[in-house]
């Protein structure tokens, strides 16, 4: 029987070799979607999953204000956490970002990502150690623990403990060697113990958030009495000795500052990638709503596969309907003809999965390029997942048409009335609304987020980053070595001299900020009566707005020609002067950080993180006033002129890597296209809609044109009558083309409210934003419409042409 039921489905194989090809094609660009977005899901869920104490470990994060959320805690926490929390494990405070620097071991060195952490790093990160322990592997502030990669690159060799490198001018002992068992979040390529003497020196400071804490508790449900106890020491150590200091009470103290008191957050090491409220590991968050839309976005192509592969299977059902009749006249059952339409199901599938496999390997580089990654088709969850699709494709493509088939009424089918039946016709019209409503959706949402995105990077900015070079730029001095801000200060302007003598540079300056990141620190200021306002501390060289042609609105830039601009005056920009509530700030004073500074000038608003980020209070000084500020330069910024770039920028290579820095490469990046990449996963989000848009026409299409001709080749009959008794061809045209047009309607307001409701929710991630119009709506149904009709016109106008006397000669 079996045989027979191959031998059968290969016949009709032949017999239909176009839409054969197309159903497999269909299903198989389907089920590749999926896999795709299988293996992205499988990637991203698979960060800290290997860690078995994922759900204990926890990652402690500060509400500052109603709006901010740092990753950063403070110092004197650390004693109450040893005797006064009998909920907590153990706790680890630790640098939540890379160092990049070098490690040298005899004249070998090479540089690798370090973080610097306490003792108890690999109690939260129980990393597998190949030699050592993670117990001894930080004991001490001379201990380094490094990755096999890390051991081979160095020394050539795993077995390394006790060897000395040289690190940051310092001499540590190797004490363990470990692999990281899957993603992390953390995933350094040594770790150090260097973090105790700044938790020392910080120790009394209950206002110096600078710290990464993790925190493992004995039984994860004790979370709630653990946040408790931190907010309550918060609020006795700062808000009632701070209010008591300046004679205020509490209430008053906190109306003052804001009006919020610190808040703690406790986030479990498992939500840390896809569902944390802030960047505070070094791996970084996973974009969730991006992984969200590509599961969806991938599942909605696959039911449109299925649907078109139902469609096509119950059209041409008609062909089959008395080979159906006669099998069951010489005793086939129902079950019988339902496992004879889900075998060749089966075999369809099955041929679909081996070629969607195929078009997945062959795309994978593609599509490890778009989302940055190293994917591979490998493991047993993708398995089990795959498993799953093929199972549930069969079911749901299969049984459809298998009852629908098995149903057929014998003796009218074998009396040739089957053709009249409405059962058929209303479930494919069914299945071509549905297919019609899913195009509509990704041809109004692809020209939706098309036009955010030309939107957003087509906005004016408020600054200039073309030919301006954003070089890295690393601090030589320690904050504990005696004259070290002079010595910053120095060095920094040595630098700007030297490189002022190239030919090609036009000007160069700095900031304590970073174009398109989010780097940098923050200081709270009180104006009259204003609540506290939580402003970004832009610490800048004489010259640096101007240089990237940000305005002023009044007042006047910082310039060298006032003294004053090194010792007391300050820009402020017009988010915070809105906040002030002051409508003519210049000339008047502000408390900032126990200083008062007098404000000189207001800067336009301009986007500093991406603009798809608020514009956050800006607070503006020279370095010399705020004398710390200095430090926190990562970048020096050099414009350019265009007439020979490539022999300057190797002309400033050459003099750095020379006088500068000659111990690490020389990096640097152009501003505009620094900038560019904070809108870059939405720029992705648009290009995978743009593809998949095209991918789901293509789709609709092959089903659109796959019925229409078995719909036409049904009524070609009535086609020659028709034309015998004199009907013109536009009559016979809008006669076979009108129930298309009737279907495309519906299927489009079907979609409607659900394409409107979807893509607002995506466009309020976005601060700067269209508004979502007609326009998109019209000339989504103008594209649907139109390719409806180029499909069925084109195959109803060959049905026209046809000879009557083939359909007449028997009447």
């Amino acid at each position: 029987m079996l045989l027979n039921y191959i031998k059968i489905f290969l016949y009709h194989l032949k017999q239909n070799k176009l839409f054969s090809f197309l159903n497999v094609l269909g299903l198989s660009i389907g089920i590749a979607g999926l896999i795709f977005a299988i293996l992205y899901w499988n990637d991203e869920q698979s960060y800290n999953s290997w860690n078995p104490d994922k759900d204990k470990v926890f990652q402690s994060i500060s509400k500052v204000s109603r709006t901010d959320y740092w990753a950063s805690n403070i110092s004197p926490l650390e004693e109450y956490f040893k005797k006064d929390f009998k909920e907590i494990e153990s706790h680890c405070y630790f640098e939540n970002w890379y160092f990049e620097e070098i490690i040298q071991y005899k004249k070998k060195k090479g540089i690798f990502k370090i973080t610097d952490a306490q003792k108890t790093f690999f109690e939260m990160f129980p990393f597998k150690f190949i030699k050592g322990n993670g117990k001894t592997a930080l004991k001490d502030n001379s201990s380094i623990a490094v990755s096999l990669e890390t051991a081979m690159k160095l020394f050539g060799r795993e077995d390394v403990l006790g060897e000395i490198v040289t690190y940051s001018g310092r001499k540590l002992i190797v004490r363990g060697v470990y692999t990281i068992p899957g993603k992390s979040s953390m995933q350094p390529e040594a770790v150090t113990n260097l973090i105790d003497n700044r938790l020392t020196a910080e120790k009394d400071n209950w206002g110096n958030f600078s710290f990464g804490l993790l925190i493992k508790l004995k039984d994860a449900n004790d979370k709630e009495k653990v946040i408790a106890r931190i907010e309550q020491l918060m609020h006795q150590n700062r808000e009632v000795k701070w209010a008591k200091a300046e004679g205020l009470s509490v209430e008053e103290y906190l109306k003052k500052n804001g009006g919020v008191s610190y808040k703690s957050i406790l986030e479990p090491l498992k939500d840390a990638r896809l569902h944390s409220i802030t960047e505070g590991f070094a791996e970084g968050r996973g974009n969730y709503q991006f992984l969200m839309i590509m599961v969806s976005l991938s599942i909605l192509i696959l039911i449109l596969s299925i649907v078109n592969y139902i469609n096509l299977t119950t059209a041409n059902a008609i062909k089959r309907a008395k080979e159906v009749g006669v099998r069951k006249i010489i005793g086939a059952s129902k079950s019988n003809v339902v496992k004879q339409f889900l075998l060749e199901t089966f075999l369809i599938t099955t041929f679909s999965i081996l070629l969607s496999l195929v078009i997945v390997e062959l795309s994978l580089p593609y599509y490890n390029d778009f989302l940055d990654k190293n994917l591979i088709i490998s493991g047993n969850q993708f398995c089990l997942y795959l498993l799953l699709v093929f199972v549930v494709t069969i079911l749901v493509a299969g049984i459809f048409p298998a009852v629908y088939v098995s149903n057929f009424e014998t003796l009218k089918v074998l009396k040739g009335n089957f053709g009249r039946s409405k059962r058929g016709v209303l479930l494919r019209n069914g299945m071509l609304i549905i297919q019609f409503s899913i195009a509509t959706f990704f041809i109004i949402g692809s020209y939706i987020v098309n036009e955010q995105i030309k939107y957003i990077s087509t906005k004016d900015l408020g600054f200039k980053g073309e030919q301006i070079l954003s070089i890295d730029y690393k601090n030589n001095y320690d904050w504990n070595e005696e004259g070290y801000k002079s010595k910053i200060y120095n060095r920094y302007n040595l630098i700007k001299q030297e490189i002022s003598k190239i030919k090609g540079v036009e000007q160069i300056a700095t900031g304590a900020f970073s174009f398109g990141s989010g780097n940098g620190s923050t200081t709270g200021f009180s104006y009259h009566n204003s609540e506290n306002i939580q402003s970004r501390n832009m610490g800048i060289d004489f010259g640096m707005l101007e240089m990237m042609q940000i305005k002023i609105k009044e007042g006047r830039f910082l310039s060298e020609k006032f003294a004053s601009d090194t010792i007391n005056t300050m820009l402020v920009n017009e988010t915070a002067l809105k906040m002030m509530n002051e409508k003519n700030p210049i000339g008047k004073e502000i408390d900032w950080n126990d200083r008062k500074l007098k404000i000189v000038g207001v800067v336009k608003d301009f986007n500093l993180f991406g603009p798809q980020e608020k514009i956050p209070p800006m607070v503006f000084f020279h370095f010399k006033t705020v004398d710390w500020m200095l430090q926190n330069v990562s970048k020096i910024h050099v414009k350019i002129n265009s007439d020979n770039p490539q022999q300057t920028i190797a002309d400033i290579e050459k003099l750095w890597i020379k006088k500068v820095d000659s111990e690490n490469p020389f990096s640097y990046d152009f501003v505009d296209r620094q900038y560019a990449r904070t809108y870059e996963n939405y720029v992705k989000q648009r290009n995978l809609f743009s593809l998949l848009n095209l991918i789901v026409i293509l789709i609709a299409l092959f089903g659109l044109f796959a019925l229409a001709s078995f719909s036409i080749e049904r009524r070609m009959k009535e086609i020659a009558i028709r034309k015998t008794l004199g009907a013109e061809t536009n009559v016979l045209l809008k006669e076979l083309s009108k129930q298309y047009i009737i279907y495309c309607v519906i299927g489009f307001l079907t979609a409607v409210f659900p394409v409107y409701y979807l893509l607002n929710k995506w466009l309020e991630n976005f601060v700067y934003r269209i508004d979502i119009s007609i326009y998109p709506f019209l000339i989504g149904f103008i594209a649907l419409l139109s390719l409806t009709l180029l499909v069925v016109l084109s195959k109803a106008y060959q049905a026209t042409r046809v000879d009557v006397l083939k359909y007449l000669k028997y009447e």
